[in-house]
């Protein structure tokens, strides 16, 4: 099977984007095949994977990208909000919470 790279991949304006989101039935984003993946040790409790559609994940990545991108350069949340920032986690928040608790 081929692989391809990013630069054998064209890239998204805006607009296409745009236009994609309004001829697209958005309903069917978050439909899913949902298969069976069975262990070999353990064939009566199968795992489940979800096969989604690939223009729903497209679509769902470029929405996180600008989010994120608002989000980062107004400052609409604050930086103590580490679940909600990009490489930060709730763990590190509660951490840096007690930290400055014990400092007292």
């Amino acid at each position: 099977m081929q692989c391809c790279t990013n630069k054998d991949l064209p890239k998204l304006s805006a607009e296409h984007v745009k236009e994609e989101i309004q001829h697209t039935n958005q309903s069917n984003w978050r439909k899913a095949n949902v298969i069976p993946i069975f262990k070999k040790d353990k064939q009566e409790d199968p795992g489940l994977a979800s096969l989604t559609s690939a223009p729903g994940k497209v679509i769902e990545q470029i929405i996180l990208e600008n989010i994120s991108r608002n989000v980062k350069d107004k400052k609409d949340i604050r930086s103590s909000q580490h679940g909600f920032t990009k490489g930060k986690s709730c763990l590190t928040n509660l951490r840096t919470f007690y930290d400055e608790r014990l400092a007292w």
